[in-house]
């Protein structure tokens, strides 16, 4: 049986987590983490997430290690925000706790951080803006697509998120620019364009627009626009419940526990995209 702990768990993603993961009959959520010196410590949380009596408390963050080291899961998993994450998978990796993260807005300063936490302690991880299975096939198509195109036609990503989102553009239309730059073999930096406003003038060559909206309770869409002469192709993924997120996350822990090396892997290498 695979032992999990959650961070967010009184969230509607970490709960929606927790709900699947004891669906599962090879895995069981033996912690729950929320902020810290949360009001729910001491709770259970089934019945905080109307799951009925699970026998497991909510503890605040500032507890952590210290519960890593009583409980000894296999794995933690991250659905928070960036700097939160950070502190989370240091504390766990030095715990000796394997992570997966899907936590979106963490920064290339935040990123080393982590990475250098997990491979000090030698421990194993997942770290996907986006754990959605679809979403990481989107994110094939649009690199094959804009390897097809070259660079004669104008791109252009379009993401949707509900009003509670914090972080923008979103991890999954950053990383989708990523990857259609690589193909393209461009400097991202040198050639993002989140957002424009005012005379902006003539669209450069090869530039990658990035827009973002927010407004309700859209889950996530994300449409990337390759624009030529006389003729444009979209490719699209929309996410009509965090269930696609939380799925995926099934996928990346059970992927975790059974490989052996000791890398840090993400989505695509969890499908065999790679």
């Amino acid at each position: 049986m695979i032992r999990v702990a959650v961070t967010g768990c009184a969230g509607n993603m970490g709960s929606r987590i927790i709900r699947t993961v004891q669906k599962q009959d090879n895995m069981e959520v033996v912690m729950g983490i929320e902020m810290p010196n949360t009001p729910l410590a001491g709770k259970d949380l089934g019945e905080h997430i109307g799951l009925g009596t699970m026998g497991v408390s909510i503890i605040g963050s500032e507890k952590l290690e210290e519960a890593l080291n009583e409980v000894k899961p296999d794995v933690l998993i991250d659905f928070t925000i960036a700097t939160a994450a950070v502190e989370t998978v240091k504390i766990a990796a030095n715990c000796g706790v394997n992570v997966v993260v899907g936590t979106t807005g963490i920064n290339e300063e935040q990123t080393e951080i982590m990475h250098n936490a997990i491979k000090e302690n030698n421990v194993k991880a997942v770290i996907s803006p986006n754990m959605a299975t679809g979403v990481n096939v989107f994110f094939e198509l649009v690199g094959e697509v804009a390897k097809i195109l070259g660079h004669e036609y104008d791109v252009e990503i379009i993401e949707a998120h509900h009003h509670n989102k914090q972080d923008a553009p979103s991890g999954t239309a950053k990383r989708a620019a990523e990857i259609i730059a690589e193909n393209l073999e461009l400097n991202l930096n040198d050639n993002a364009c989140c957002g424009r406003e005012g005379m902006v003038g003539k669209r450069p060559a090869d530039e990658i627009g990035i827009h973002a909206v927010r407004g309700g309770d859209v889950v996530g869409d994300h449409t990337v626009m390759f624009c030529g002469d006389g003729e444009r192709i979209e490719v699209t993924h929309r996410a009509s419940t965090r269930q696609a997120f939380a799925n995926g996350v099934i996928r990346a822990v059970n992927y975790l526990m059974s490989k052996q090396d000791k890398n840090i892997a993400d989505m695509f290498d969890v499908l065999g995209l790679n």
